[in-house]
């Protein structure tokens, strides 16, 4: 039977892995085109393509797969399943329609909830307990169709996008495994999703990151999380960002050690020392851990906070 994968980030990759391990018919990889990384733009592969040339498999990287060109180059591989993990395309039906046993998706939450595109950082910046992935045929809407199996994972306070990325993709290879059996031999159940209950995580922007030191600091401190890696959360210093990557736990903060935020405005400096930077926020305040100056690199808040340029009634914006 014939394979073909879809996928692009690092999240793909153990599917690809565990197809070739498992020995499955893989004739070919679609995955998105090589973009420029870093300060000097580089040209850099995606994992997935990467993972396939390590493979020794062709690689397929259209601009857009529903060109009539990329469909009628994804036929001739002749493909009679494709499994995708977040590959960052949407499927026309002209490609949906391709395989006998269909196209299946790997999808990092627990459908119908958080459909789209952004679903383990939303589900950490939303403060969510729970996520998961779900195996799912793959329909003509985003995430909409009937679902295969999934798997639960809690969400702990020390998890980050990064941490769930990795468990959740190992998981969804996991998932992929015990179902591969049933999928080629066309025997899997498959159940429709309640749209009544769909939510959706629509791709992260630049106001995503920008901090509102309103918000309370569980929220804030989340916001964080469901950043790193990748983008960081930031706000404004003089005028300059002024990033954030990691932040004390709020509910495990020595109120001892706390300030007294008073009537401060949102965003107050209220103190610096070997704790980090404590900012006033909408319930209380934050102690920031992790943060990076404009032009600098990452450091720890304590060694920031000893350099004296940033002082106790600065206002972050």
């Amino acid at each position: 039977m014939n394979i073909v994968f879809m996928g692009t980030p690092e999240f793909a990759v153990p599917s690809l892995d565990m197809l070739m391990s498992e020995g499955y018919n893989v004739v070919g990889v679609v995955t998105q085109p090589d973009k420029p990384q870093g300060r000097k733009k580089v040209l850099t592969p995606t994992p997935v393509k990467a993972a396939a040339e390590r493979h020794g498999l062709p690689v397929f990287q259209p601009v857009k797969l529903r060109d009539p060109e990329a469909v009628a180059r994804l036929a001739e591989w002749k493909p009679d399943l494709i499994v995708t993990a977040a590959f960052g395309q949407i499927l026309p039906k002209a490609v949906l329609d391709m395989p006998v046993r269909g196209c299946v998706n790997v999808h990092g939450s627990l459908l119908p909830k958080y459909r789209g595109g952004a679903p383990i950082q939303r589900s950490i910046i939303n403060g969510e307990s729970v996520t998961g992935v779900t195996l799912m045929y793959m329909a003509e809407g985003l995430d909409t169709g009937d679902m295969i199996s999934r798997v639960e994972l809690p969400i702990t306070d020390e998890d980050t996008s990064g941490s769930m990325f990795d468990k959740l993709s190992e998981a969804g290879s996991k998932l992929l495994q015990a179902e591969m059996p049933r999928l080629i031999a066309g025997e899997t159940t498959a159940v429709p999703q309640d749209d009544a209950e769909a939510s959706y995580a629509r791709n992260l922007t630049r106001d995503d990151e920008k901090m509102d030191w309103s918000r309370t600091s569980r929220e804030l401190f989340n916001q964080i999380r469901g950043l790193v890696p990748f983008s960081g959360a930031f706000t404004m210093w003089d005028d300059q960002v002024f990033k954030v990557w990691a932040a004390a736990n709020p509910d495990q903060v020595d109120l001892a050690t706390s300030s007294d935020a008073g009537q401060a405005e949102p965003g107050t400096v209220l103190q610096l020392n070997k704790a980090g930077i404590e900012v006033c926020t909408g319930n209380g305040s934050l102690w920031l851990t992790e943060v990076q100056p404009a032009g600098k690199k990452v450091m720890q808040a304590a060694d920031f906070a000893r350099g004296g340029t940033l002082k106790p009634g600065t206002v972050l914006r």
